[in-house]
């Protein structure tokens, strides 16, 4: 067998993974068509990985027997099209860390709410004592800490890019918030194709196994009717119904199995609709994995949220601003509007990734004051929002955006930035453009 392991990209995920490769004895390189950060540099000089930036060396990289991709390269990309016609296998850096391990994995992904969910679960196993690493989409890489800092358990927030080259890995608990449109860019523009990579969180489960899922997605419902599943079903719901595994009923929070749990609803740290639905998967992935209830219940009761996603950033002149970048989709900004008890000026804008804003209309006419436009090309937000007559203004800067809204809002009113776009327009990335909005606003 050809003993040479590639690993295109040189962040995170692929640093970590070409740790463990060296690790397991394979002759590792690591190639990056942009410029590797310093701190990923003096990580692979200190192991003696050799690698290359600024470009990829075609004749490095098809000697290889296998192919470990950075979940943000996507499958058009140049080098990656070689590499599939060369015949090359392509993995994840999951898949490659998950041979490596015989750790507990408790895996989260869907369209929305997944990094709150994955921080959540991490949370409550830290307070229950738990030996556990948080990996994935957030924390560290999973590879890197297989190899150098090892835990019994993992909590892993997964992409469909991940999912997309994960082949035997095994979710022990897979939790699947919801399927709704998202990056339908990297996938032909058709749903069916992300809708496939999200169920791929099931693959590889046995009867020992737990699959948690929202029994109202109506995606994820027309798709358990296509599967085998051996695994436990733990459907949720934040209504009662029979054969809920947990629900919210009456202002208590509710686990039937396979612990009972119960707490007042009022007692959960996280607020808000969407939130139910965070906490429920959360508990029910704790409760599956041995957790105690009073474990459970400071865990849903001390967490403090997470960074960029509804975060309160501060109240100026009356006025509420409330960062909310990681809502890259529109279902995201619904959920951001839905939670709004105030007039709110609405910023909107950025790398639209095939966006239908049909499903936030009403909300935007219900909710909103203004709207303040913020994107390199904000046509399409014209063309869908201006018709409903509401003040629409057009910026092309974090500072000119804000200005803005400054203007806009009235006391009593909230400012929130909900983009339901990507980032890389005008920004490095979504934290780049929620801290700007943070700087700015306490600025003001």
């Amino acid at each position: 067998m050809n003993n040479r392991i590639v690993i295109l990209g040189a962040a995170e995920s692929g640093v970590g993974a070409a740790v463990l490769a060296k690790k397991q004895g394979f002759d590792t390189f690591v190639s990056d068509g942009g410029t590797i950060k310093p701190r990923y540099k003096e990580m692979l000089d200190a192991r003696g990985i050799s690698y290359e930036e600024g470009g990829h060396t075609e004749a490095l990289i098809l000697s290889a027997g296998e192919v470990i991709k950075s979940p943000g390269i996507p499958d058009t990309a140049p080098m990656v099209v070689k590499v599939k016609a060369a015949g090359i296998p392509i993995i994840s850096e999951i898949e490659f860390a998950g041979r490596y391990t015989d750790s507990k994995m408790i895996c989260i992904t869907g369209s929305n709410g997944k990094t709150t969910t994955t921080s959540l679960i991490y949370h409550i196993f830290c307070r229950a004592g738990y030996d556990v690493g948080l990996a994935g989409n957030i924390g560290r890489s999973l590879a890197l800490q297989v190899a150098e800092e090892p835990h019994a358990y993992y909590v892993i927030e997964l992409s469909s890019f991940q999912l997309d080259n994960m082949y035997d890995f095994r979710a022990n608990v897979a939790v699947l918030l919801n399927i709704t449109p998202d990056h339908l860019d990297r996938y032909d523009g058709k749903m069916q194709n992300y809708t496939d990579a999200k169920m791929r969180i099931i693959q590889n489960q046995t009867k020992d196994d737990a699959f948690v899922y929202w029994n109202e997605d109506p995606i994820i419902a027309a798709e358990l009717k296509k599967y085998h599943i051996e695994s436990r079903l733990c459907p949720f719901s934040i209504i009662k119904k029979e054969g809920m595994i947990g629900y919210i009923a009456d202002g208590e929070y509710v686990i039937e199995r396979p612990t009972p749990f119960n707490m007042e609803q009022e007692a959960l740290a996280l607020r808000g609709k969407h939130n139910m639905y965070n906490s429920l998967a959360a508990g029910i992935a704790a409760d599956l994995s041995g957790i105690s209830n009073d474990a459970i219940r400071e865990g849903l009761s001390t967490f403090e949220g997470v960074e960029h996603r509804l975060e309160h950033v501060c109240r100026v002149r009356g006025v509420e601003y409330v960062n909310d970048s990681k809502a890259t989709n529109v279902d995201a900004c619904w959920y951001a509007l839905e939670s709004m008890t105030t007039p709110t000026v609405l910023i909107l804008g950025g790398l639209d990734k095939g966006n239908d804003y049909e499903a936030i209309r009403d909300l935007v006419v219900e909710k909103c004051r203004a709207l303040v436009f913020l994107g390199v090309d904000n046509s399409k937000l014209h063309a869908f929002f201006d018709p409903l007559g509401l003040p629409t203004v057009e910026t092309h800067s974090m500072r000119e955006c804000m200005d803005a809204c400054y203007r806009l809002a009235q006391p009593g009113d909230t400012v929130l930035l909900s983009p339901c776009c990507a980032s890389f327009d005008l920004f490095r990335n979504m934290e780049d453009r929620g801290e700007q909005f943070k700087a700015i606003a306490r600025s003001l």
